[in-house]
């Protein structure tokens, strides 16, 4: 073989190599395998999510205040704690449910005992004998979220 023959076969592999380098990096099912997918990057400023914990955060200081205020076989405490306890069930079950939640990971088990707790505690005051000692714990349960999750 000549030299000029050994440059046009030197150059055409060279090209042939350079021509399969470019097509495996540019077909999209020919990489590496794809493990998991990334996180979405679509997050909002969670202005709904702070409105409905402030719905929350208030209806819980309306269950404090409840508890403060009567005797306690006063039934217009019993009713007025009773209804703190669904609002704040309700509100808690919206917050778990909402699509934000998907994203803030902490709100799907820690609201789901939240709902647990408060559930308890209504089902507590709603007796002909009502016990509110589990009312009380609502707010704990609050505080101790937010201390672990800040």
């Amino acid at each position: 073989m000549n030299s000029a023959t050994l440059k046009i076969l030197c150059r055409s592999t060279l090209a042939l190599i350079a021509l399969a380098a470019v097509a495996a990096c540019s077909s999209g099912s020919g990489g590496f395998p794809q493990i998991a997918n990334p996180p979405p990057f679509d997050f909002v400023d969670g202005a709904q999510l702070r409105s409905r914990m402030h719905q929350l955060a208030f209806e819980v200081q309306r269950l404090d205040v409840a508890l403060l205020a009567g005797e306690e076989n006063d039934s217009y405490m019993q009713s007025a704690i009773v209804d703190s306890l669904r609002n704040i069930e309700r509100l808690a079950d919206v917050i778990r449910e909402d699509e934000l939640s998907v994203r803030h990971t902490f709100l799907q088990d820690d609201m789901a005992r939240f709902i647990s707790t408060v559930s308890r505690a209504r089902m507590s005051a709603e007796g002909s004998s009502p016990r509110y000692a589990e009312a009380a714990r609502v707010t704990g349960a609050c505080v101790n979220c937010h201390q672990v999750n800040s």
